[in-house]
């Protein structure tokens, strides 16, 4: 099967979040299932042509490889791609946005005739690369080479939809008409994600539960009604984990490596990270770490309102991330008042990173929704067990400890708010006194994320979509 994976975002070439990972990775694993895949992306000015040897096939047109495996093009543009950053700056997100992706998406369109591949399946990533299933089905349908090209949408997020004033619509090139409620017209406004879902003859999202909650108004951030029509099209596939990066046993970031079987080595990586946070070295006092964001959506009002009395407990916080500047000076102020047992640094460093799953007894991840997240599948691999809120790809690998003895391997609450989420961590704490506690240790090092199950069940959705091509 030929299949051309479309993304704004790819590991290792350009990363803003998580879809990076995963378009760096399902690649790989497809590949590894014997099917010829291709991946296509901006070359941002923020790619290093040496680094990653970069070979210019034209005046737009690059190319490199993911892991000397999958074939990668990179689409250049003497301004559009120049920016510092991938989507925006400080000020808020570039101004030609509209003009960047909807260029990108119809150069990734004549990139098929003009490397010579064909493919049975063109599979697009989040509002970025959505213009490039509605001119696939609208401007290219009736050309032969493109007119037989399946097509899948992947939502990562569904409330980043790629909004744009409607007096921009004439510079997309397509009909007035499609302008339109029943295709990119949302609210007065053009909406790049809305004609990927309209447009798409599959729409996958990157957890079962996500799948079913977008549905929702609660979640379907205005686009509820027509996931709702197209629910028969609609399919969750959870994203998997590149155990290549994130694994104890070879991770030479973390202070001291180790495995399910020298789980005493943990030990040590806690120990250490209470001495770099300042904290009493005690490896019997409850550690929980957090790396996320510092947004509402992943649950940081909560957890900046609970933190008061959490630090009332025999029990140490660290939390890295950056986001909200309200969050970033709620936190500082608290981090300077519980300045022994809560440690806040308000950046992304990989290294710390790694250590805080490493070290860490505990992972917070109370996001009020998480499309899939990659947090819990990341702790359960370090042996550090997952407090975590049920939605979306939390509710689908998450059980909890005291519903489920025999299959727990997390801590789950399932009402939004300070109160169940302090109970929680209560609940965990008192576990983590007890021999149980290794009980969840020892099941969450056996956990299997890994992308090859996923990749499966993607290449059985497209086989599905092609029918008798396959």
């Amino acid at each position: 099967m030929k299949i051309l994976f479309c993304s704004s975002e790819v590991v290792p070439f350009a990363k803003t979040g998580g879809l990076a990972d995963v378009a760096g990775a399902l690649p790989v694993a497809l590949k590894e299932l014997k099917h010829d895949i291709r991946v296509v992306m901006p070359k941002y000015a923020s790619i290093d042509k040496n680094k990653f040897s970069l070979k210019k096939v034209n005046k737009y047109l690059f190319t490199s490889k993911i892991s000397d495996k999958v074939t990668v093009y990179f689409i250049d543009h003497d301004s559009f791609f120049k920016h510092d950053g991938l989507y925006g700056d400080k000020k808020g997100d570039y101004p030609d946005n509209l003009e960047r992706f909807s260029y990108f998406s119809k150069k990734a369109i004549e990139l098929i005739k003009e490397v010579k591949f064909v493919p049975d399946v063109v599979h697009c990533n989040d509002w970025q690369t959505a213009l490039i299933i509605v001119y696939l089905k609208t401007l290219y349908k009736k050309d032969p080479v493109y007119s037989k090209i399946k097509t899948v949408f992947t939502i990562h997020n569904l409330a980043y939809q790629g909004l744009f004033g409607k007096e921009s619509f004439s510079k997309l090139g397509l009909d007035e008409k499609y302008f339109h409620v029943d295709y990119l017209e949302y609210y007065d406004k053009i909406n790049f994600l809305k004609g990927g879902l309209v447009f798409s003859d599959i729409i996958t999202t990157v957890s079962e539960a996500y799948s079913k909650e977008i549905q929702t108004k609660e979640f379907g951030c205005g686009l509820e009604g027509l996931l709702a029509k197209r629910k028969d099209a609609l399919f969750g596939i959870i994203n998997g984990l590149d155990y290549n990066l994130w694994n104890p046993a070879q991770d030479a970031l973390i202070y001291k490596k180790y495995s399910g079987k020298s789980l005493k080595d943990k030990h040590e990586n806690k120990i250490k990270l209470q001495a770099e946070c300042g904290f009493t070295k005690n490896k019997d006092i409850l550690t929980c770490g957090m790396v996320s964001r510092l947004a509402e959506q992943k649950g940081v009002d909560v957890l900046s309102d609970s933190l008061d009395e959490l630090m009332k407990l025999n029990l140490q916080v660290v939390i890295l991330g950056t986001g909200d500047v309200k969050y970033h000076d709620i936190l500082l102020d608290l981090a300077q008042k519980h300045k022994d047992s809560l440690r806040v640094f308000l950046k992304f460093d990989n290294k710390i990173a790694h250590r805080i799953y490493a070290a860490s007894d505990l992972f917070l991840m109370p996001s009020r929704y998480e499309p899939c997240g990659l947090g819990q599948m990341i702790s359960l691999k370090y042996a550090t067990i997952p407090l975590v809120f049920k939605t979306g790809g939390l509710a689908d690998t998450i059980i909890d400890f005291h519903k489920d003895k025999a299959n727990g391997n997390g801590f789950v609450f399932e009402n939004f708010s300070k109160y169940d989420f302090i109970s929680t961590v209560k609940r965990a704490m008192d576990v983590f006194k007890k021999d149980k506690f290794k009980v969840l240790i020892n099941r969450a090092v056996k956990s299997n994320f890994s992308w090859q199950a996923s990749a499966v069940k993607y290449i059985d959705l497209f086989k599905r979509l092609l029918k008798e091509k396959v």
